[in-house]
């Protein structure tokens, strides 16, 4: 077995003769909870030469552990100098400790340390993908180093699908995958048979054989036998070092290690990708908590995308109504506030002043109004409806077209002409069958009018009343013959610049006070309804998408909270991560990637689900909006909370101290 040579680059190394590749100088441990400290290691000094099999013994509870932990940068010392081919160490950042792990070491443990939810070849691949080495070399590499290892035909199993020994070579193809100049094995034999021990111990004296160096830690005296020196120790003191006499192979060369290292690419895209794609795979071995995960967030980004629609429709149903009315229109009401006549209106208002308005600037109409119901009659039909008696210029002050014939003129409302313009309700009332209503005769409270006119349909107003039900007759028609009233109800007029509407409204009220010597009208600016009532619908809609932005809150805390659960279950595997080389940004990446997915995940669903939710209403005749402005914000709602609620489970993750991790149950 030649798992090296064909295929690492060589790495520069000290050839010096007798130079130590590990060197270990009065190194002490100790531990502290509280204000009891307890001493583990008492001034250590190692030195460990390149291409040594060297085994480190003791009972459980010497201190042999953290001794392999110190050598393996998996924990520091208390005091004393560690130097790594003439490199100090112990001083170096988390990070850089974590590059030197990747490039220089190998770890094999007793209980194997696989990720479950990984392939054989998957948990080999993991110390690269920390050293960034392209995906299809990972891939070669993994699947050479297995089959070098009589697992060629395993390397689509799973650590459940696999024995004993069969997990504890994929753990020794983990350590070698980047090339494992120095192995650590912690009790490599301890949790196999004899037949299994065997076959591991066999492969580490190979892989010594061919140069790489060895630190066994074990309490097994005839597995330290198969070392070629041991090193005994005793409650945190060394207290043999021997060599172990026997004929031995030749070695090739000490396989070549750095002590310096490479800046990690924790955050380019191949890293990325491969986040997301160890992410999916951590979701899919969890797949239950996952969908109860992502169901709170679908259900926020839904609640969001469905409410905002609706909400959004709801408010062009009132804009559009309200616009029906004219933006552009000022309405002039007789009476000042709060004074009123006994016939429910202040009679101050005449048709001459609808003249004097109209001359003012900015006025492109003024209609005098007086309306009333009136009884209308065709044939052997009557019918109950509006008549507004107005002006010539009433179709252009309120925007209304014609469907047939004409309105009247200035002259019909000079002459007192009987004519009349019908809408489609009454139309639709009087003269169902009637082909050509135009140049008919009606009776208005029996008095004849003609039908010059039939209006285009408009709808209903804003407060839900038909505006095709009605009649129009000129001013002084309707004042004369049908009210007997000479005075006007109210006057419309119309803006040519809604921009200059404000002084168009004052202008008529000097207008007014001057020909009346007193402010006995008031005056209805309709732009600013529309305003007032496009403000209101726009706090509704914030309401609404308030409402439904807590639920994708209350999303967001339950994708933390189950983060912080992933960790906590996880906490032997971000172990393994650190100690195959994962730096601190690689392990937050990942975590953070996890919670990405989720809302990802949830935000298309939430879309998707929230647009139909909205259709169905819109099939169901409520007013409904669609716009890509809350579909995006939605998502990118969900994409923040990913961001947001996943960073203190991985800023959790990646704080772990990697001994404690891994001795995690």
């Amino acid at each position: 077995m030649n798992v090296n040579a064909p295929l690492l680059a060589p790495k520069p190394v000290a050839s010096a003769a007798g130079r130590s590749l590990i060197a270990l100088r009065d190194i002490t441990k100790t531990y502290s909870s509280g204000d009891v400290a307890t001493k583990v290691l008492h001034g250590i000094s190692l030195d460990i030469a390149p291409g040594e099999f060297v085994a480190i013994m003791g009972a459980s509870g010497s201190g042999k552990s953290t001794l392999m932990n110190l050598i393996g940068l998996l924990d520091r010392p208390t005091t004393g100098s560690y130097k790594l081919n003439d490199q100090e160490v112990a001083e170096l950042g988390s990070d850089q400790r974590a590059d030197l792990r990747r490039e220089a070491f190998g770890f094999i443990f007793q209980q194997y340390n696989l990720l479950p939810s990984a392939t054989a070849a998957e948990n080999v691949e993991v110390p690269a993908i920390y050293a960034g080495m392209p995906h299809a070399k990972r891939i070669e590499r993994a699947h050479q180093i297995l089959t070098s290892l009589g697992l060629g035909e395993r390397l689509d199993y799973k650590p459940g699908q696999l024995s004993g020994g069969q997990q504890q070579r994929v753990s020794i193809a983990r350590a070698l995958m980047n090339g494992g100049a120095i192995i650590l094995a912690d009790e490599p034999t301890g949790a196999l048979d004899s037949h299994s021990g065997e076959e591991v111990m066999r492969l580490l004296e190979e892989l010594n054989e061919q140069g790489h160096t060895i630190l066994l830690i074990t309490h097994d005296h005839e597995v330290a036998q198969k070392a070629r020196r041991i090193v005994e120790i005793r409650d945190g003191h060394i207290v043999s070092d021997t060599l172990v006499e026997r004929n031995a192979p030749p070695r090739l060369q000490p396989v070549k290690t750095v002590t310096r290292s490479r800046p990690g690419r924790s955050l380019s895209l191949p890293n990325v990708a491969e986040a997301a794609k160890m992410a999916l795979r951590s979701l899919r071995a969890n797949l239950m908590r996952t969908l109860l995960t992502l169901l709170g967030i679908i259900i926020g980004v839904a609640s969001v995308v469905a409410m905002l629609a609706i909400g959004d429709g709801a408010k062009q149903a009132v804009l559009d109504r309200l616009s029906g009315l004219g933006p552009d229109l000022l309405l002039v009401r007789p009476g000042a506030p709060n004074i009123r006549s006994s016939q429910g209106f202040t009679a101050t208002l005449v048709p001459a002043d609808a003249d004097a308005i109209a001359t003012l600037p900015n006025v492109a109409a003024a209609v005098p109004e007086y309306p009333g119901q009136v009884t209308v009659r065709y044939g052997n039909r009557d019918y109950q409806t509006q008549a507004n008696a107005t002006g010539a210029a009433y179709p252009k002050a309120r925007s209304w077209t014609l469907a047939q014939g004409s309105f009247f003129d200035a002259n019909d409302v000079r002459s007192y002409a009987p004519v009349v313009v019908l809408g489609e309700t009454v139309v639709a009332a009087v003269m169902p069958d009637e082909a050509e209503p135009l140049g008919k005769y009606i009776l208005l409270n029996n008095i004849p009018f003609q039908v010059i006119g039939i209006l285009n349909g408009k709808g209903a107003a804003p407060n839900g009343s038909d505006q095709d039900d009605i009649v129009f007759t000129p001013i002084t028609t309707g004042a004369l013959r049908l009210f007997g009233q000479r005075y006007a109800r109210y006057i419309t007029v119309q803006a040519a610049d809604v921009a200059r509407i404000g002084e168009t409204e004052e202008a008529i009220r000097q207008l007014l006070i001057e020909r009346h010597r007193t402010e006995d009208f008031q005056i209805r600016n309709m732009a600013a309804i529309l305003q007032m009532a496009t403000e209101t619908q726009n706090t509704l809609t914030l309401l609404l998408g308030s409402i439904a932005l807590i639920s994708l809150l209350v999303g967001g805390i339950g994708v933390m909270n189950i983060m912080l659960v992933s960790v906590t279950e996880r906490t032997r595997e971000i172990g393994v991560r650190m100690a195959t080389g994962a730096r601190t940004t690689n392990i937050m990446l990942q975590f953070n990637t996890e919670a990405l997915v989720v809302c990802a995940l949830g935000g298309i669903i939430g879309v998707l689900l929230g647009l139909g939710t909205a259709w169905l209403f819109d099939t169901l005749g409520q007013p409904v909006l669609f716009s890509a402005g809350p579909v995006i914000m939605a998502f990118l709602c969900a994409f923040a909370t990913g961001l947001i609620f996943g960073y203190l489970p991985a800023r959790k993750a990646a704080r772990l101290d990697p001994v404690a991790a891994l001795a995690a149950d």
